[in-house]
């Protein structure tokens, strides 16, 4: 089949990488970036063997540097198919372009010292591609709260009406969860060791064997090769494989990532049936193709989809370190080439689309204003009851208590039974009995003195405990989210 004419589209393609994920991402974990960082931690291995004495030719060095990514993939397929194993298939494929270099190709090392350190290095520069898209999702939504700091929206317990918070306190709520999620995955990214040079099952015998039983060489080894990787130390002790638990530790705080995205989505879905937030509506886009006045939460939604998927992934890695018998299994390697490449690429993508939304997020304060309308009366009752006091009545008299009782429950007959609106305000207007306070109801019912704290609790929040985090990213805050699809 001609190039162009469909043939990607004969076989299954996995969306996350064909509708949704970033091009850095993708190619984080691709083959490319895989097989090219194989043929760097060979190159490392025998530029610190060299400087530690064994025979290596600078010429053999050069061979290897200038063939780092003219991989031939067809024939590294050609070799697996024949000697079915990945790792020395590429050694042969590796071989092919450097005959000089050849016998020193993966002197002395197992296959997990290209396979294990490869994945550690694509686990690193995964958060580093993921810490800078939630710093940015932060500072979107931090900027909506202090924008709407002081804006009385109905809180909600249970999902009833409550007492009045404001819109920017909620995002704050939304924030907290989500600087603990940056704090998580800054500590799961620095706490990442190489693997280094350590053989079949983490003894370094093989590498003993090479430098004639000096065991500084063997050391200083290993230290060159972690440094020249990029990394500041290496495991002191593996097996085979490093610890799969570091396979739970980064997938752990991904799957409370998405948990937290998952949270605030479903709560822009909630806010938006309410008509009081939407998530940005493209000019042509199509909410419905049934009912085209439909504004679908369909980012939101979007993101919830995946979080779950997200969520369910890190029972992978658990499964996987429980499973692992003494040195090591290999039951391991099948799962992990899925579990961490979909982790990686699906937190990618909710924090590209939640910065998308973070950064159209749209308000409307007059439907805000109507639902606190209609809510207030019921939560000022207590307030009506206290200016009555403080114009001469008793707070325990009777009538006092009775009537806004009454009117409570009359009122909530009319909205419930009726379908009427809040008419409380309207009967305590009516009744002779509250005419002292007549002239106080506007202050006694103003929202902005049913909000506590709020305004304050948000200006401090972002101040201590917000805007700090986002120090290291300033650089990168710039980068605007359109998503293709």
């Amino acid at each position: 089949m001609p190039p162009g004419s469909g043939e990607e589209f004969m076989k299954y393609r996995s969306p996350l990488v064909s509708r949704y994920a970033s091009k850095e991402m993708a190619f984080n974990f691709s083959d490319m970036k895989k097989f090219t960082t194989w043929r760097r931690l060979w190159l490392y291995l025998a530029k610190a063997e060299k400087e530690l004495g064994l025979p290596i030719t600078d010429a053999q060095v050069s061979e290897m540097e200038s063939h780092l990514e003219d991989i031939d993939f067809i024939m590294a397929a050609d070799e697996e198919r024949k000697l079915r194993h990945d790792v020395m298939a590429h050694v042969h494929t590796f071989a092919h372009c450097c005959p000089t270099a050849a016998p020193i190709i993966h002197l002395g090392a197992t296959s997990c010292y290209v396979g294990d350190n490869t994945d550690l290095i694509m686990l690193r520069d995964g958060f580093d591609i993921l810490l800078p898209k939630l710093a940015r999702v932060i500072d979107r939504l931090a900027n909506f709260a202090e924008k709407y700091a002081d804006l009385p929206t109905l809180g909600f317990t249970h999902y009833q009406p409550a007492q009045l918070t404001t819109v920017g306190k909620r995002a704050c709520l939304w924030l907290q969860d989500l600087v603990m999620d940056m704090r998580n995955l800054q500590r799961a990214r620095e706490d990442l060791r190489f693997r280094g040079v350590k053989g079949t099952t983490g003894t370094q015998a093989s590498f003993l064997q090479l430098f004639q039983g000096d065991h500084e060489k063997v050391e200083e080894l290993d230290r060159k090769v972690t440094e020249m990787a990029g990394f500041k130390k290496s495991y002191l002790v593996t097996g085979q494989t490093y610890s799969r638990k570091v396979d739970i530790d980064s997938l752990c705080v991904l799957a409370s990532l998405a948990a937290t995205v998952h949270k605030i989505c479903t709560d822009i879905r909630l806010l938006a049936n309410l008509k009081e937030i939407e998530e940005p509506f493209e000019k042509e886009q199509i909410g419905s193709s049934a009912m085209p006045y439909k504004r679908n939460p369909m980012r939101a939604e979007r993101c919830c989809s995946l979080a779950r998927h997200l969520m369910a992934l890190v029972s992978d890695p658990l499964q996987t370190a429980a499973v692992q018998w003494l040195e090591r299994t290999l039951d391991d390697s099948a799962n992990r080439r899925i579990s961490l490449p979909e982790s990686f690429l699906t937190a990618d993508i909710i924090l590209s689309t939640l910065q998308n939304i973070t950064e159209g997020l749209v308000v409307y304060p007059k439907v805000i204003e109507r639902h606190i309308r209609h809510e207030l009366p019921f939560m000022a009752t207590e307030n009506i009851i206290m200016a009555m006091v403080k114009a001469g009545g008793n707070r325990q008299h009777s009538r006092c208590r009775k009537e806004t009782l009454m009117f409570n429950t009359d009122s909530a007959a009319v909205v419930k039974q009726e379908g009427g609106d809040n008419d409380l305000l309207a009967r305590v207007q009516a009744d002779p009995y509250f005419a002292p306070i007549i002239g106080q109801l506007d202050s006694i019912l103003d929202p902005k003195t049913f909000i506590g704290r709020a305004p304050q609790q948000v200006t401090r929040f972002l101040s201590e405990e917000v805007r700090p985090v986002l120090e290291p990213y300033k650089s990168k805050m710039d980068v605007k989210i359109e998503l293709e699809l």
